[in-house]
């Protein structure tokens, strides 16, 4: 039997993407003031919402609540964008919406009330749950697995060898040598791997870390 969360999910894959045209006149119909294209395009960017709270790796009932702050999110950022601008919506909306979540967390953790218990819904805990030190106040062990999964998104969009390199490294703890017998390449080849892995890594993350920066 499917979670309520889980529910949720699966009618949010249902939903047709817009089209970018369909988009254009739906922001400009909005604008006007037309309730119905607004409701359209909250409607359209509910999984923006979804995949952020997700992020977080929190349980079940933590991640609805957040669903439904960073919900609150995307309105307030839907009143105050201006397409005329250029900029992306979802991620002029993501700032707002994550800043609703973290908020949330932050009362909560100061209340007491937070429990960070592996949610029900996910089969299997992710490996970046464990890189996260447990010890940290709720928000931001959120923020570190927040975080984390960026790194991880990251490391998933490098050539083999590198995220090869680059997880054996970081994640594994393997050593240079080690690592250099089993993808039989140099020591050297295995430095220079590193090396352009790091900075493809860092120019991935480095909007992120300026726009993190100014939440």
């Amino acid at each position: 039997m499917q979670s309520q969360l889980q529910a949720l999910i699966s009618e949010l894959k249902k939903r047709p993407l817009l089209e970018r045209t369909e988009e254009a006149a739906l922001w400009q119909a909005c604008k006007a003031g037309s309730s119905e294209s607004r409701d359209q395009l909250i409607t359209s960017y509910q999984p923006l919402v979804f995949k952020t709270a997700l992020s977080f790796g929190l349980q079940e009932a933590l991640a609805l609540d957040l669903i439904q702050e960073g919900t609150v999110g995307l309105i307030e950022a839907l009143e105050r964008y201006e397409p005329q601008r250029g900029v992306a919506f979802s991620l002029f909306a993501l700032h707002r919406i994550r800043g609703r979540m973290m908020d949330y967390l932050k009362r909560e953790s100061g209340a007491g009330q937070l429990l960070l218990d592996a949610p029900a819904w996910r089969e299997e805990a992710a490996w970046v749950d464990f890189l996260v030190d447990e010890g940290l106040p709720p928000d931001l062990v959120a923020e570190e697995r927040f975080l984390h999964a960026e790194v991880k998104k990251a490391l998933e969009r490098l050539p083999a060898k590198e995220q090869q390199v680059l997880c054996g490294l970081y994640v594994d703890d393997a050593q240079p040598a080690e690592l250099a017998r089993m993808i039989d390449v140099s020591l050297t080849h295995i430095y220079r791997l590193q090396k352009q892995g790091v900075r493809r890594v860092r120019g991935m993350l480095s909007r992120l870390i300026h726009e993190m920066k100014e939440w």
